[in-house]
């Protein structure tokens, strides 16, 4: 996620980290490439009666503009509820040690509980994100579950499946009551959903075949605009229809972007700095100094 102080209009103007251009440059000097083609051989091709008009470009312009509108409000959605999910799932977890300390427990065994809640939190992001979760489950893991978890293909459920033992064990023991272990379990239950919500989301990717008619369509409309431009824009015409391009072009790379958005692009989540904030939120209510250091943005201002 960019991370990026108020800026003036004409300093974004010239912006470039964050931005989609390096994503699409290939695909506008193209563009440039077939305006100069267009305008080179405009004589030749009129000669022949070939002449195109900008009026199915308009129509087209219009049908595409629409699909692309449809298409970016589907992948941000995707992105907002990711996020939304990352937000309940901390405070799940605040709400759950406070639960847990508010009980006759000493510190060991709060945080045992505390290091199982901060392990679930990571290695579901490594799971998002199909990296290795073994050096953080190390640090974090309590060594009575740290087996358990690191031998599991899916450490994500079984940290889950530990804090439920715990809590098991507590109630066993008398330590929690069955009112608070039924608050407590359906705080659990709201991990599980998050989880299953992300999940959700990772696997289940737009339909291939509406992203693939939009690309093609939109590739073959930015090859064709400058044929049609530049009967009235001569020399013109690659500026305009680079300019144009543009817009089609960059709106379906940020679409692309924010359909996965748990991955590591510029403009996707932070699910480190989520997992860090995480982690200081839980040590610092078990008074378990020092914390942390709070995530900073990269030199590209970009927030992992």
């Amino acid at each position: 996620m960019i991370v990026r102080p108020y800026q003036h209009w004409f300093r974004r103007l010239l912006g470039w980290h964050g931005s989609v251009l390096p994503k699409i440059g290939f695909r506008l000097s193209l563009n440039l490439v077939m305006s100069i083609v267009a305008i080179v051989c405009f004589q030749w091709y009129e000669s022949l009666g070939v002449h195109l008009t900008t009026a199915p470009f308009s129509l087209l312009g219009v049908a595409l503009a629409i699909f692309l509108g449809f298409r970016n409000n589907a992948s941000y959605a995707r992105f907002t509820e990711a996020r939304t999910l990352w937000g309940s799932m901390l405070i799940a977890h605040r709400s759950l040690l406070r639960q847990v300390k508010s009980v006759p427990l000493d510190k060991a065994h709060a945080r045992e509980f505390a290091g199982l809640q901060m392990a679930f939190s990571f290695s579901m992001k490594h799971q998002l994100r199909n990296s290795d979760a073994h050096e953080d489950l190390t640090r974090l893991l309590p060594p009575r579950w740290r087996d358990e978890v690191l031998s599991s293909p899916m450490p994500a459920s079984r940290a889950l499946l530990c804090l439920g033992k715990w809590l098991g064990e507590q109630r066993q023991r008398g330590k929690v009551s069955d009112i608070l272990w039924q608050s407590m379990d359906e705080n659990l239950n709201h991990l599980s959903q998050v989880l299953g919500g992300c999940e959700r989301i990772a696997s289940t990717p737009i339909p291939f075949a509406y992203s693939l008619i939009l690309h093609r369509t939109v590739s073959l409309f930015c090859t064709l605009l400058p044929f049609a431009l530049v009967s009235d824009l001569h020399g013109m015409t690659p500026l305009v229809s680079m300019f144009i391009s543009y817009t089609f072009l960059a709106l379906e790379s940020v679409s692309e972007e924010l359909e996965d958005p748990f991955g590591v692009e510029a403009n996707d989540l932070p699910l480190n700095a989520l997992c860090v904030s995480i982690e200081r939120s839980l040590r610092e209510m078990n008074d378990d100094f020092p914390l942390p250091p709070l995530p900073q943005p990269d030199g590209r201002r970009i927030l992992t």
